[in-house]
């Protein structure tokens, strides 16, 4: 039996999901701060432990870390009921178990095998098992041990004096800082129980373990899942990784190696990069074979095709990675796959910041993806350990989850921090780049495919391979990530408007904030009553909500007209009339930009659907997909950034995208039930606006924006293709002041204060002057010829070939003709003959706006990039009435939310819509707090009981009572022990790891070169053995002498005392006060140590 193909007899389906990582409670939010490209690493906060005990920005200082940056839990509320666990068990059960708990359910529920799922039934319980990933022992165990320590602190008490009479009150108070030892504090800190108690809650018959492959734990436990299914072992299978240890011992672990960033950023792949950042984080997905999932009615969001795994083999030491390794484990994932690694789109990478460890992988991924692949910049490269930090045994469990839902949604994902690529691999001819922006991942030849990485101590690597399931239709609430919600309230008055803001804000405060807020968000608005008062704003979370409410109370207090707040909040007292007053207008050539509308194409399909056709009918014809020139790679240089804009400025390429973009718009609006009672375009846009009013279909619109901004890059055959220039002026004055100069036309009257001239770039450049001359002010356009004149009459006869053999029908609207200013009459040879003739005729948009005006049109909406179109309409209209808005207005801002923002005016305005994005998948509301619900954490939970019960002891007001006698002996041991900690034997395991004889691997590797390696690091090790044995040695005798030095005081001291004693015995009415007296000093001169707990 070939092993190596299971997967691809039997391909596995993932069918739920759940994640607790930095700032995100929910997989809702993990994939909504991905696709925010969110920053979620904060300091330390002081429930982990205070940085003033720890920090110091010196690596080399004792007991300290140089690291106070991290990724960190939120706190969730935790129900001990919900999960039949005594309350009182809490404080002696890891949070590692506690919250696995949470993430199963969360998983279960998100797979459709909830508590109340019928689907969850016994006998498919009885073949679900549980395989986790768990790094090393638990942090309960830290406090745990910590109270053990009391011996120390009692020899550290007697050698500082303090008497034996004080020393228990001391320990206990000290102990005190410490969960208490019972019946359940051993299960609650093995990593095993994980596991155990998933399988014991939710009532599971498979295998249940955990696996421990330090940072490749997560994905080992998924490929032995995996072996679990495909074997037929179990029917279905929770897997994953959990890791909530960002302790002291973990921070002095990654200090004392040292693997954490100096900088305290982490920046994988970046020319920055100078190391690791550690987080915390759970990452859970259920996982069944495919046949199995497709016959259940399972949602299906990626499919695992391939599975590597493999050892470093004898190498540096044990910890340094090795690129032949890691290759071996990618050849033999893609090996189970049956697909080439140059197919691959999308790589989620170990990625840990630090630059032996980046370097090694972008070596060992050039192995792989480099094969048999001549194509450059087309395989994206991230890491989501830039935006939570890397997660330790949960790390690979955060890859997978990013990559599956990257696949699900048809979006890369981007990665932070990266202003430079690496400078340590040449990335100019390598088939990978960074990916630092989120962009729509479009069809290409090949199935959408993305893989991760995960690597840990050990040497050990895995790989995994997975594609995307391609469900037919395109299925509605399939979304996940909603970063914006629209929230729209109405009332009866405008003072009733302003007491419901009021009581929702009031509900934000209370402790069931959570649920306000989701009812808040998730409310239905339907048709609002046309005198209703009525008011709207997005939220991106709660306390944006509660801004939002707050503002709006003020503002509603002092004014009840109409209104539109600069952040974003709009109130009208009552609804418009919009009968018969509905524009829509569609942008021209112009206002293009790289990377229009990429959030908004990440989030409706409509977009996405068109841009794919668009890119069809480029490849169609041997050239590239034209959404590689909307949405090209990230690049570091405005040199490059500036190359890119010009390539999407071509007018080939600029017009068939704008079209695109603004009938993926207008299609959105529509199938919410928008409907415009006029359409209009500029220039290219007149075509938009003919589709909009039914003249052509979707595959003839888009074949006809190809063809015209092919025709119109057409080389001319004259010599001067002629160039434009705007003039700030209305028509009025620019017409006579530009009667006598040669060569020069109008060619748009484009709004009461600008017009732009066409002609030769002889007779524009001579324009230029004269109108500057004249106080006039101009702008030369970067344009490829003079639109609209007859420079481009070579254009205009191939375009109206193509425009004879479409099919063209009656508009159901009327649409505006730039030409004429008036509407397009019915005939459809009447409609493509004025089109035909379009591109040499002025533009005259002006009087456009003015005779849509005459007939009523009074809310003007513009489609496409950019809002060129809407500040026209705003100049012309000035002083009328009228709403001019834009669905994309800035280019700087986020598409998404702008066109969202848009749609909601348009409610407030009083148009009937319906709901917008109908593939949003629905959240779950929040459970309600019960008395039992606690906050948990990162943090192990703490009882209020013990929490209260150490303040009383260290506020209980006892003093110590005196000292001992001599203690002298007992400092010499100690200090004894102290000399004798010499670590040379730390570095001879580092040289009897160094290989002395040649290992042969089956995938290639220069094996000269790797003996050449390890022997410099013999070389360096053993200077680095010999200055530190002279370093100790130095140390040593200092530490002697300070030894000697400090015996002779303390004698001193001990002979001044008893010198004391014999003088005042003499005097018993100062007895008493006398014995106070010395154990006073006697603390001040020797003072017992500080000891202080974290745990509370």
């Amino acid at each position: 039996m070939n092993l190596n193909n299971s997967l691809r007899k039997t391909p596995v389906a993932v069918i739920g999901m759940s994640s607790l990582f930095a700032d995100a409670k929910n997989i809702e939010e993990f994939w909504n701060n991905i696709v925010q490209a969110k920053d979620s690493i904060t300091d330390v906060p002081a429930d982990r432990w205070l940085i003033e005990d720890y920090y110091d920005p010196d690596p080399m200082v004792p007991d300290k870390t140089y690291c106070k940056r991290g990724g960190f839990l939120p706190d969730i509320d935790f129900n001990a009921m919900e999960f039949g666990l005594p309350p009182n068990i809490l404080e002696v059960t890891d949070a590692s178990q506690l919250l696995a708990l949470v993430a199963a359910r969360d998983a279960f529920e998100h797979a459709g095998y909830g508590k109340k799922s019928p689907k969850f039934s016994a006998e498919v319980k009885r073949k679900t098992g549980v395989l986790l990933g768990v790094g090393g022992g638990q942090k309960l165990i830290t406090p745990l041990t910590g109270r053990l320590q009391y011996p120390i602190w009692e020899k550290a008490l007697r050698s500082c004096g303090i008497s034996e009479v004080d020393i228990p009150h001391i320990v206990d108070k000290m102990k005190k800082a410490y969960i208490g030892w019972n019946e359940n504090s051993f299960p609650g800190m093995l990593g095993n129980v994980i596991s155990g108690r998933i399988t014991n809650r939710f009532d599971l018959g498979g295998i249940n373990s955990v696996v421990d492959a330090a940072c490749a734990a997560s994905l080992s436990a998924v490929k032995m899942a995996l072996s679990e299914l495909v074997e037929g072992r179990a029917d279905m299978m929770l897997t994953g990784g959990v890791d909530t240890d960002n302790s002291p011992f973990m921070y002095m672990s990654f200090s004392k190696t040292p693997a954490f960033s100096k900088s305290n950023v982490i920046s994988p792949f970046s020319d920055k990069a100078d190391g690791m950042l550690i987080g915390e984080g759970l990452g859970m997905v259920v996982l069944k074979r495919l046949e199995d999932a497709e016959r259940d009615g399972d949602t299906i969001y990626a499919v695992i095709k391939g599975v590597g795994t493999s050892s470093d083999g004898r190498f540096k030491s044990v910890y340094a990675p090795r690129p032949s390794g890691q290759a071996m484990a990618m050849n033999r994932a893609y090996e189970e796959a049956g697909y080439e690694s140059k197919t691959v789109g999308l790589i989620e990478a170990h990625g840990t910041g630090t630059n032996a460890g980046d370097a090694c992988e972008m070596t060992s991924m050039g192995m792989v993806f480099s094969a048999n692949n001549n194509e450059k910049a087309h395989i994206a490269l991230g890491t989501v350990k830039s935006q939570v930090g890397h997660t330790k045994a949960a790390a690979g469990a955060a890859g997978l989850l990013k990559a599956v839902l990257a696949l699900h949604h048809k979006v890369l994902p981007p990665t932070l921090n990266v202003d430079q690529p690496t400078s340590k691999v040449d990335m100019k001819d390598s088939p990978l780049y960074i990916n630092t922006e989120t962009r729509p991942w479009l069809k290409s030849s090949y199935p959408r495919r993305a893989s991760i990485s995960a690597f840990g101590f050990g040497g050990i690597n895995v790989h995994i391979a997975l594609e995307e399931y391609k469900p037919k239709p395109v299925q509605k609430n399939y979304r996940i990530h909603e970063p914006y919600k629209a929230v729209l309230l109405q009332a009866n008055s405008v003072n009733d408007l302003k007491a419901l803001c009021q009581r929702h804000l009031e509900k934000l405060a209370t402790p069931d904030a959570a649920i306000a807020y989701w009812e808040l968000t998730n409310q239905e608005t339907k048709n609002i009553p046309s005198n209703a008062a009525r008011l709207g704003f997005m939220a991106t979370d709660l306390n944006n909500a509660k801004e939002s409410l707050t503002l709006a109370i003020n503002k509603l207090a002092t004014s009840n007209e109409a209104w539109e707040h600069p952040k974003g909040v709009f109130f009208r007292p009552n609804g418009m009339d919009t009968n018969g007053k509905v524009v829509a207008l569609f942008s021209g050539q112009g206002s293009q930009y790289v990377g229009m509308g990429r959030h908004l194409v990440n989030a409706f399909p409509q977009l996405r659907e068109v841009i794919s056709q668009q890119d069809q009918l480029f490849t169609s014809d041997n050239k590239a997909a034209l959404s590689k020139t909307i949405f090209p790679i990230p690049v570091f240089n405005k040199e490059d950034a500036k190359t890119q804009l010009n390539a999407l400025t071509q007018t080939q390429h600029a017009q068939p995208a704008i079209g695109a973009l603004s009938m993926g718009m207008y299609k959105t609006v529509q199938e919410a039930g928008f409907k415009a009672d006029f359409v209009a375009g500029h220039s290219f846009g007149e075509l938009t606006a003919l589709w909009a009013a039914g003249v052509y279909s979707d595959a003839t619109f888009l074949a006809l924006a190809k063809a015209r901004g092919e025709a119109m890059a057409a080389q001319s055959p004259h010599a001067d293709a002629g160039t434009m220039l705007a003039v700030k002026a209305g028509y009025d004055k620019i017409s006579p002041a530009i009667q006598h100069l040669q060569g020069v036309t109008i060619a748009n009257v484009n709004s009461n204060n600008q017009v732009i001239l066409g002609g030769s770039k002889a007779a524009i450049a001579n324009a230029q002057e004269v109108l500057k001359t004249q106080g006039f002010t101009v702008i030369p356009l970067p344009v490829s010829a003079a639109f609209h004149t007859e420079f481009v009459g070579h254009a205009q006869k191939p375009f109206a070939d193509f425009v004879n053999l479409q099919s063209f029908q009656t508009p159901k609207v009327p649409v505006y003709s730039n030409t004429t200013a008036n509407p397009y009459p019915s005939n459809p040879s009447d409609i493509k003959g004025i089109l035909q003739g379009q591109i040499l005729k002025p533009v005259l948009f002006k009087n456009q706006i003015e005779n849509i005006y005459q007939a009523g049109g009074r809310i003007f909406i513009e489609f496409g990039p950019k809002g060129v179109l809407s500040n026209l309409v705003k100049d012309i209209l000035k002083g009328q009435e009228h709403v001019s808005l834009a669905m994309n207005a800035n280019a700087k801002k986020d598409s998404d939310l702008q066109f969202r923002q848009a749609v909601l005016q348009l409610r407030v305005l009083g148009l009937s819509l319906g709901n917008i994005d109908p593939f949003k998948a629905p959240s779950l509301k929040p459970a309600p707090k019960t008395k039992m619900t606690v906050n948990m954490g990162g943090h192990n939970y703490v009882s209020p009981g013990t929490q209260k019960a150490y303040q009383e002891a260290l506020n209980d007001g006892y003093q110590i009572q005196g000292g001992a006698g001599t203690v002298v002996e007992k400092v010499v041991e100690k200090i004894v022990e102290v000399i004798k900690e010499v670590p040379v034997e730390r570095i001879v395991e580092k040289i009897v790891e160094v290989p002395v004889d040649k290992v042969v691997y089956s995938n290639q590797i220069n094996q000269e070169e790797d003996d050449e390696e390890m022997n410099k690091e013999l070389i360096e090790t053993l200077k680095a053995t010999v200055e530190m044995v002279t370093s100790q040695q130095n140390k040593s005798l200092d530490l002697f002498q300070t030894f000697l030095s400090e015996q002779n005081k303390q004698s001193q001291m001990l002979l001044q005392m008893m010198t004391q004693q014999i003088n005042l015995a003499n005097q018993p009415s100062l007895q008493g006060h006398t014995q106070a007296s010395i154990a006073q000093a006697k603390v001040d001169e020797i003072a017992a140590p500080s000891v202080q707990s974290n745990t509370i």
